[in-house]
């Protein structure tokens, strides 16, 4: 089963590696052949999802759901793409695609971002193999450029992942401009005070204060492998109460020290209730280095309607407390505190609404085999889309980034909730910068929350959200 698991990532790494070729019909070849070469387990449905996102009315992939629902009828198609996408042809591909397969170039990145009224433009450009260079120019005044940034990587052109590496630096390296042109860094030159010009950088790309959230299942840290064994997590019994000995009289014998109390009966952290619809405590205080959060757990909200009885567990290993998701309910979702980068299908919380990201569907609107051609309004670029979720998993409200930004609000943006009192006029913001997206609270009032998905350190004052309660972590040493 190992071997499929892998062959799977793979087949989805070369999908959407066919996407950005053009190539989208054989991008759904492989997807629908991994999905139904193997089981119809959540992996499986992820590739049909996919499968389906690029091209709705693939036969193939019509053959593939149907193969895995178990609903006879004519797959020749489908046997056929998996007879051809066997392991060791999605190997070579893999491989082909991982291959670094330029010498003059690779393809960079140009983001608009609009900074105190004015748009701005950032644009990002690889030399190649050549010339290991990568520039990044920022633009203003529609077509001035204001401020230029040079980066060599001739040191690194033998590394055998030297295409990836030259990606992620030129992500890097434009999301570095964009942050200082948010940060003010280039006020004078945009005044016209100073001369902005060439800079020639040697450090690494300075984006520390971005940062991504454990929001995918895969994501799972060294604590939390061994803690969360899942037949220790279903029944364990109560640990013992340590009992002090009875108070003796003195003695003219020398004290002994006593020993240290057992962990089981020690305090590692608190949690202090901010919200809740339903009653309960005003802080949790859970004895032993594992607590688990849910209505029958350690962190008991018996009352939370949007917990699970098993929600997520958390570990206190090595002075250090960690948030493992449990998979089996609503999620526990925790306040970000700096700009966070998102995946398609992550979802995030602001006031009573839950919201979830994802890409947008591939474009239907060509001609038909006649060929006929299909009109409509203009349609804008957009580089994703925020879906409404309402109880039940129904989605509600749809809108798409206008370009590549998404602002919402209360009162101001592109999806508005005026009826939301926890909803700030400006909440938030997403966009999309150099291939990847980004999540920003505009200085909310109640925060932005971010679902958690395998295993994330917390830190003393994070906030967390367990269906509509909220929770403060509190590891002062008074917890201790």
């Amino acid at each position: 089963m190992t071997g499929v698991a892998e062959t799977r990532a793979a087949a989805a790494r070369v999908a959407k590696w066919l996407v950005d070729k053009g190539r989208p019909d054989e991008a759904v070849s492989v997807l629908a052949a991994w999905a139904a070469a193997g089981p119809s387990d959540s992996e499986g449905q992820q590739l049909l999802a996919e499968a389906l996102r690029v091209d709705p009315s693939a036969r193939v992939a019509q053959q593939a759901f149907e193969r895995m629902e178990g609903v006879p009828g004519n797959h020749a198609e489908l046997d056929g793409v998996i007879a051809h996408y066997h392991a060791q042809e999605v190997a070579r591909l893999d491989a082909e695609a991982r291959r670094p397969s330029f010498r003059r170039a690779q393809m960079g990145f140009n983001n608009n971002i609009k900074f105190q009224d004015q748009v701005f433009h950032v644009q990002t450009e690889d030399s190649g193999l050549d010339a290991p260079h990568i520039i990044t120019h920022l633009f203003a005044d529609g077509g001035r450029v204001i401020k230029s940034h040079k980066r060599d990587y001739h040191e690194h052109v033998n590394r055998a992942d030297v295409a990836d590496f030259v990606k992620q630096l030129m992500k890097a390296q434009h999301l570095e401009m964009v942050l200082m042109l948010r940060e003010g860094r280039f006020e004078a030159v945009i005044g016209g005070r100073e001369i902005g010009g060439m800079t020639l950088l040697t450090e690494p790309p300075n984006v520390e204060n971005v940062k991504k959230l454990a929001s995918k299942k895969e994501a799972r840290a060294e604590a939390g492998q061994a803690a969360v064994a899942e037949a220790r997590a279903e029944a364990m019994p109560p640990p013992p109460v340590f009992e002090p000995p009875p108070p003796t009289q003195p003695s003219a014998r020398p004290s002994v020290p006593r020993p240290e109390p057992p962990p089981a009966s020690r305090q590692y952290f608190r949690l202090h209730v901010l919200r809740s619809l339903w009653g309960g405590p005003e802080r949790f205080e859970p004895f032993g280095t594992e607590a688990l959060i849910g209505r029958d757990g350690e962190v008991a909200l018996s009352g939370e309607v949007f917990c699970h009885s098993r929600e997520a567990m958390l570990i206190h290993k090595d002075g250090r407390l960690w948030l493992q998701d449990l998979g089996r309910g609503n999620g526990v979702f925790l306040r970000i505190r700096t700009p966070i980068e998102l995946e398609f299908g992550d979802e995030f919380a602001i006031g009573d609404q839950l919201l979830r990201i994802e890409k947008n569907p591939m474009p239907d609107d060509g001609p038909d085999p006649a060929p006929t051609y299909f009109y409509s309004s203009p349609k804008w670029p957009s580089s994703f889309r925020v879906l409404q979720v309402f109880v039940g998993g129904v989605v509600g409200a749809c809108v798409v980034s206008r370009g590549n930004t998404l602002q919402i609000g209360s009162a101001i943006g592109d999806l508005v909730f005026p009826d939301d009192p926890l909803v700030g006029p400006q909440h938030c913001l997403i966009e999309e910068q150099a291939g990847s997206v980004y999540l920003t609270d505009l200085t909310s009032r109640t925060g932005v929350f971010v679902r958690i998905r395998g295993q994330q350190e917390l830190e003393h004052g994070d906030e967390l959200l367990v269906g509509r309660t909220r929770l403060v972590v509190d590891l002062s040493p008074a917890a201790g």
